[in-house]
């Protein structure tokens, strides 16, 4: 009996082909008189597959040494970093408090729009899929005008125990 399972898988192997036994025997066996085509199709699947898996693609979507705002980054800070990531989810119609970042940061937006209002009334709105490198001891804030919540993940390049953002409550918004 075990000689004649090893003869019935040869000749599936030979019929099928090797590469389309794990993907699709049952289409192999369903093909009748049509098995080279089943190989056919089986073997361009699988190369396929293995292209795509085996492609990467990489984007570069910012490299610059300015904030939007045009003004050049600080130098890095001396003492071992500490690298955050934060999400932040900003509801339609949210507005975020005046702020400063005392550390270089920046992110991406997954959804939405955000509008960047500096002190100096300058605005900067990042779309969905635009990376943005915020302002470094600049006070602004941020807005979701839209209608659909914000994701934004940004990205802090800080040490132990720095804070990420400093508020300022005593600028009211408007």
């Amino acid at each position: 009996m075990n000689k004649r399972k090893h003869w019935m898988l040869a000749a599936i192997l030979t019929i099928c082909g090797a590469t389309s036994v794990g993907l699709s025997l049952t289409s192999c066996n369903q093909s009748g008189s049509q098995n080279n085509e089943a190989v056919t199709e089986t073997s361009e699947a699988t190369e396929e597959t293995t292209d795509s898996v085996q492609q990467v693609q990489s984007t570069e979507l910012i490299r610059t040494s300015q904030s939007w705002d045009g003004v050049e980054l600080p130098d890095y800070l001396q003492g071992r970093p500490e690298l955050v990531a934060v999400k932040y989810v900003f509801p339609a119609g949210q507005k975020l408090g005046w702020h400063h970042h005392p550390v270089m940061n920046y992110g991406i937006l997954v959804q939405g729009e955000l509008t960047i209002i500096g002190q100096d009334g300058k605005e900067k709105t990042v779309h969905e899929g635009e990376a943005v490198v915020e302002m470094v001891n600049t006070i602004h804030h941020g807005e979701n005008r839209g209608t659909k919540p914000v994701i934004l993940y940004m990205f802090y390049l800080s040490q132990k125990d720095m804070p990420l953002a400093v508020q300022h409550p005593e600028i009211p918004l408007e």
